[in-house]
């Protein structure tokens, strides 16, 4: 009986599809994808043809609010990440781990803070400056390659 259970309900709701990377934009990504014709938006455009589920971290989202931005690329840039990704205590002490651990760079908190987040939610981060967020891999964050 467990079986033909299982069968209506696959039949019903559809075969399980396998789990897509999340893939979090960053904030000098999504000024860049912003550009027609750029290389972040020729990309931007393969996941989302893709159907890929695409976040950002609340971080990335204040750092691309602070401008100068368009209103009409705000409503773009919410439709396409839906709600942002909250920052957490459990991301604060990520944040102060990888900041410590990389050397206390001034200026690089906030990466560190996004880091954090992307790896948390377990998901892939697209940056503009790769060179700024593989320092840390060793800690779990993935880039988009």
């Amino acid at each position: 009986m467990g079986e033909a259970l299982a069968y209506r309900a696959a039949y019903l709701v559809g075969p399980q599809r396998g789990s897509k990377q999340v893939i979090h934009l960053d904030t000098s990504f999504l000024i860049r994808a912003l550009v027609a014709g750029s290389p972040e938006d020729r990309r931007l455009r393969r996941w989302l043809s893709n159907r890929a589920p695409l976040g950002m971290s609340c971080v990335s989202w204040a750092e691309f609010l602070c401008g100068p931005v368009e209103p009409d690329h705000v409503e773009l840039a919410t439709r396409l990440v839906g709600e942002s990704v909250p920052f957490v205590a459990a991301d604060a002490a990520t944040s102060a781990q990888l900041f410590n651990v990389s050397g206390q760079r001034r200026g690089s908190f906030t990466d560190c803070m996004i880091a954090a987040t992307a790896i948390r939610a377990t998901a892939a981060l697209a940056t503009g400056n790769p060179a700024d967020f593989r320092r840390f891999s060793s800690a779990g964050l993935k880039l988009v390659a």
